[in-house]
């Protein structure tokens, strides 16, 4: 499933409101040696901060950013670099966006919508990637499938059957509780708005008002708290009608288990040789199928065209793969994908998808080790459950070991996401970690990137940590080319800042711990030290830490 942070603050919310009416750190190998003091940001991150924070210098700016600017400030400046093919295997991706339709992958061997497969590589009219989900959107959850389908041991089975039983009243419950409140903001909005005699308001315009009657006092105590959630009620409003439409779909697709989103697509997603299925265009299918499109913006959206976002890397074409539904991915489609992938040409794969329960695992397991073995770096989101993937009650697939405690391949990267707040809250609360199962950690929470119909908008989630480090990977890969999958991820872990600062987990203050617990390098990833490294490697200068500690 798209690993894309959920906001569900408002269920903290006590029922009274419904019922009311309704250390230091230290570098590794860069020349910058004393930043043993970098201060606490106090202040409020400028509008633009918050638009590129993940772009930004811990040293020069006290923010945990991946030193992009500097990267290419003091190292990339003007040197040419190889194009690198990043493929995005993802949801559908807005191929017409204005920030990335000059970044776009093109099979140049394929003649456009004349239904056939001219360059003989099975797939046709794949001009910009591949759709393997065809007019399918909406997906039930794998365990959910497994039930529907009576797939798994008895064991399985019976593990999913308890999970069903657990979240589906959770989701049906939260649905309810979210239109509740929505009824009641919308309610106590409407009677301000009259009483101000305008439809916005500020919270000192609302604290202004001498409520005259209980409802008014009611709904002036109501819009008070809701002003903790955002900065305008219509804020609160769009944000409580999103948490609507997640539990909605929950229960009507994720969680129904009478759910068959598969039909539109017409082939059997445990055959694996029932092929060919899906079709060539790897656009988003409808507006809400946006979590592609975010992502490949971070990667590479177009820099310095005067609009939009910048992506980490140039010298980038995107490779859309849609394989991620609205609900749990297919094995079959993540393999095939990550194959389709290799066999065109990319050298980078990002995955930010994830799940819990992985019926074919082994059809994605042979995928992966048939990209170590055409040198093609994946890079995958370690999920958003706030868990230690390390207890084996957290599985997150894919992953590189096989649920056990040893790697069989090393061109795989896990990356957790970081907030911008350096300090004890810099880990996002809904991050998974891990001392051997997570690599890295990177910019992920409240990113700013392209969304479909050229438009912009903050999302978070390890799903956005991700393409930050495919990006990076994208810029060692571009211009020192002689570097392999497995040396270029080992550069990204080697070369990272790390921090001695205690830190959160979960965001549970009682969960605090140090880096070096809660992801294998213990480090956060940085462009800038990254290509140092990458550049010493290259000319033979530094060998790497297999380890990677």
């Amino acid at each position: 499933m798209n690993c894309t942070y959920n906001k569900l603050s408002f269920l903290s919310l006590s029922a009274a409101l419904v019922l009311m009416g309704c250390g230091s750190t230290t570098l590794v190998s860069t020349p910058v040696e004393n930043i043993d003091a970098v201060p606490l940001k106090v202040s409020e991150l400028t509008e633009a901060e918050k638009k590129h924070w993940g772009h930004l210098d811990l040293i020069q700016d006290t923010i945990p950013g991946m030193s992009v600017d500097r990267a290419y400030n003091e190292i990339i400046k003007n040197k040419k670099g190889k194009t690198v093919v990043v493929a995005v295997l993802d949801s559908g991706m807005d191929l017409d966006h204005e920030d990335l339709k000059g970044v776009l992958w093109t099979n140049s061997d394929e003649i456009p919508n004349n239904g056939k497969d001219d360059d003989g590589n099975g797939y046709v009219d794949d001009i910009h990637g591949y759709n393997f989900l065809g007019d399918s959107y909406n997906e039930q959850l794998e365990y959910v499938r497994m039930l529907r389908l009576n797939i798994g041991d008895a064991s399985q089975r019976a593990e999913a059957r308890l999970l069903l039983d657990k979240k589906y009243p959770e989701a049906l419950q939260n649905k309810q509780q979210y239109e509740q409140i929505f009824q009641v903001v919308k309610g106590a909005d409407q009677l301000v708005q009259d009483e101000l005699g305008k439809e916005t308001y500020t919270k000192e315009d609302l604290l202004s008002i001498e409520p005259k009657t209980a409802q008014m006092e009611q709904s002036v105590a109501v819009l008070t708290q809701m002003f903790t959630y955002g900065d305008s009620i219509s804020e609160v409003l769009e944000e409580l009608e999103e948490g609507i439409t997640y539990f909605t779909e929950q229960v009507n697709y994720n969680l129904n288990k009478d759910f068959n989103g598969r039909a539109p697509v017409g082939d059997d997603p445990y055959d694996i040789t029932d092929v060919p299925y899906g079709n060539g265009n790897p656009d988003n299918q409808v507006e809400s199928e946006s979590h592609g499109t975010h992502v490949a913006g971070i990667i590479a959206a177009q820099r310095n065209n005067g609009i939009g976002v910048n992506g980490v890397a140039k010298n980038v074409e995107l490779m859309s793969i849609r394989a991620v539904p609205n609900g749990d991915e297919y094995d079959k489609d993540i393999a095939l994908g990550i194959r389709y992938a290799v066999d065109n040409g990319a050298s980078i794969i990002n995955c930010s998808f994830g799940k819990s329960f992985s019926p074919k695992a082994e059809w994605v397991y042979e995928a992966i080790k048939y990209a170590a073995s055409k040198d093609v770096l994946i890079v995958h989101a370690a999920g958003n459950d706030g868990e230690d993937l390390e207890l084996p009650e957290n599985r997150n697939y894919p992953n590189d070991d096989m649920d056990t405690e040893t790697e069989f391949v090393d061109n795989l990267i896990t990356v957790g996401a970081l907030t911008s707040s350096y300090g004890s809250e810099m880990i996002a609360s809904f991050s998974n970690y891990g001392s051997q199962r997570v690599d890295v950690f990177a910019p992920g929470a409240e990113i700013y990137s392209t969304m479909p119909n050229s438009a912009y908008e903050f999302q978070g989630g390890t799903s956005m940590a991700a393409p930050a480090v495919a990006g990076v990977a994208a810029l060692i890969r571009s211009y020192y080319p002689d570097l392999s999958a497995s040396q270029v991820k080992n550069i990204i872990m080697e070369s990272g800042l790390r921090t001695k600062t205690s830190v959160i987990v979960s965001g549970d203050e009682t969960k605090a711990t140090t880096f070096d617990k809660i992801s294998k390098s213990g480090k956060m990833v940085n462009a800038y030290n990254a290509l140092i490294l990458a550049n010493n490697v290259s000319n033979g200068k530094m060998t790497l830490d297999s380890n990677s500690k």
